[in-house]
């Protein structure tokens, strides 16, 4: 059965913050992150992504929430936030999470295990949008990313499911993983309460045809039909 949408809500910190406080809060709370395999295969797997306002600070932020036994659908939300703290490499949680963690409360439906568009481990401080959600909400999280933020790896071979480690410092904190064959890997690395191989597993078992697994790809397209309907 899938685990209880509720989760510990007490603040960590204050949104409203310097970036070298923000900066600090990351290395403070790096060592609050938990890597484990998942014993279980995950039935209900969340997404969440964000679309910002072309026009303005409005953030939209949607989350969904998947049956992996069929690929169906069983929860979504869309909620719209301000985007109140600058674009900054690295603290890319600071700009995103409070909008991410609205959408997440506003689901109807329970979850197992929650991909963020963004990333882990692979991350300058080891604490990437992944980390602080998952550890925000204390359910496991993994990041799955379109680009490479830091770390270095081999281009894996061009078949689905291969895979290359992604390494900081001589520390693997993930994986570039080839999700369709031919298509441009995804830097998937944990977020919170799972490890490397779990991680690539769990983006795997819901990746359908398209680079991006289901519930980041559907997250994606709800928070940009939101952010169009805004706009025009």
């Amino acid at each position: 059965a899938a685990e209880t949408k509720r989760y510990d809500k007490r603040p960590l910190h204050d949104w409203d913050v310097t970036i070298e406080h923000a900066r600090r809060i990351q290395e403070e709370l790096a060592g609050r992150v938990r890597l484990s395999p998942i014993r279980s295969h995950p039935r209900y797997i969340a997404g969440a992504d964000v679309s910002f306002d072309r026009f303005g600070a409005d953030i939209f932020a949607a989350a969904c929430v998947l049956d992996v036994a069929d690929m169906s659908t069983v929860g979504e939300a869309v909620v719209v936030g301000r985007a109140t703290f600058p674009y900054v490499p690295g603290l890319l949680s600071f700009r995103e999470a409070p909008a991410v963690l609205a959408a997440l409360e506003k689901l109807d439906a329970p979850f197992d295990v929650l991909m963020l568009d963004g990333q882990g481990l692979a991350h300058p401080r080891f604490f990437g949008l992944a980390c602080h959600v998952g550890i925000w909400i204390g359910k496991p999280t993994v990041g799955c990313a379109k680009s490479l933020l830091v770390g270095e790896c081999a281009e894996p071979a061009v078949a689905r499911g291969s895979r290359s480690p992604l390494s900081v410092g001589g520390r693997t904190v993930g994986t570039a993983l080839r999700t369709r064959r031919g298509a441009k890997p995804v830097y998937v690395s944990p977020g919170h309460m799972v490890d490397v191989e779990s991680a690539c597993g769990i983006v795997l078992s819901c990746s359908a045809g398209f680079r991006l697994p289901e519930p980041i790809r559907r997250a994606h397209i709800l928070a940009n039909l939101a952010r169009r309907r805004s706009e025009g």
